[in-house]
């Protein structure tokens, strides 16, 4: 295994598929700090006294192992036209997912 081969699939996928968790708040794991509790997956029925849920470490968890799955499921496709593809999505798809996550927040930096 070629980490050349295989890091460029994982920073595409990974971007995509935190952009895809943030948006439909996929998160595998969730952590209130004012009850200093972690939960598994998205957990969003406790009472407003247990204050603001954190899904963020969730999200990264979940973009981390998507990321993984598919760039070992690149492995198995030929080398040459996944780089080709890879040489313009490995920086498209960070790019593009800032952006849009960008737009989905702009109501945090618009006043």
């Amino acid at each position: 295994m070629k980490a050349a081969r295989v890091l460029p699939v994982f920073s595409a996928a990974y971007a995509v598929i935190y952009l895809v968790a943030m948006y439909e708040n996929l998160a595998l794991a969730t952590y209130y700090p004012r009850l200093r509790q972690w939960f598994a997956l998205t957990v969003t029925d406790l009472p407003k006294s247990a204050g603001p849920a954190m899904y963020w470490y969730g999200w990264i968890a979940t973009a981390a192992i998507g990321g993984a799955v598919v760039a070992l499921l690149a492995l198995a496709l030929p080398e040459r036209p996944l780089a080709r593809f890879m040489a313009v999505a490995s920086w498209a798809a960070p790019l593009g997912a800032v952006l849009v996550i960008a737009f989905l927040l702009r109501g945090w930096f618009l006043a």
